[in-house]
């Protein structure tokens, strides 16, 4: 059964929010056969990454880069995933107050590198409403859609 993992950094009630629209939407009853798995951004291991077949990264943009926790995610699993997960797909969310764009391209940058291909475009918020709970909801069944096969 192919897994979804959703690494995050969600340390607000608007990032938490954020995840648990992602969450709904990629355990959308019509889509079947994917695990989601969902771990903090200082917990994700290696073997997370390299156990799953398309990621999800969510995120506060602080200072116009993503969070120092899912930084730290990117720096300890890069160099011994590099190679093992090309191809497979991925998904970011970002929440920031004014500025998503820098923490967006950080993270397509570490993406390219792994050589992931992005499953649909970036979600970048700047508030937190009901049109962002559905952008996080479609970016989840969008990716766990992606895995069915």
């Amino acid at each position: 059964m192919p897994t979804l993992l959703v690494v995050h950094h969600t340390p607000s009630p608007a990032t938490r929010e954020l995840l648990e629209s992602v969450l709904a939407g990629a355990g959308d009853p019509d889509i079947e056969g994917v695990t989601v798995r969902s771990v903090p951004a200082l917990g994700a291991t290696i073997p997370d990454v390299l156990g799953a077949d398309g990621y999800l990264f969510g995120t506060s943009a602080n200072f116009g880069y993503m969070s120092g926790a899912l930084k730290h995610f990117f720096d300890t699993t890069y160099y011994p995933c590099f190679g093992a997960v090309a191809g497979r797909p991925y998904g970011v969310w970002v929440h920031g107050n004014n500025d998503t764009v820098g923490a967006v391209s950080a993270v397509a940058k570490i993406a390219v590198g792994w050589g992931l291909d992005q499953a649909c475009a970036a979600v970048e918020l700047t508030s937190v409403d009901k049109v962002a709970r559905e952008a996080c909801y479609e970016l989840g069944g969008t990716l766990a859609a992606t895995l069915m096969g």
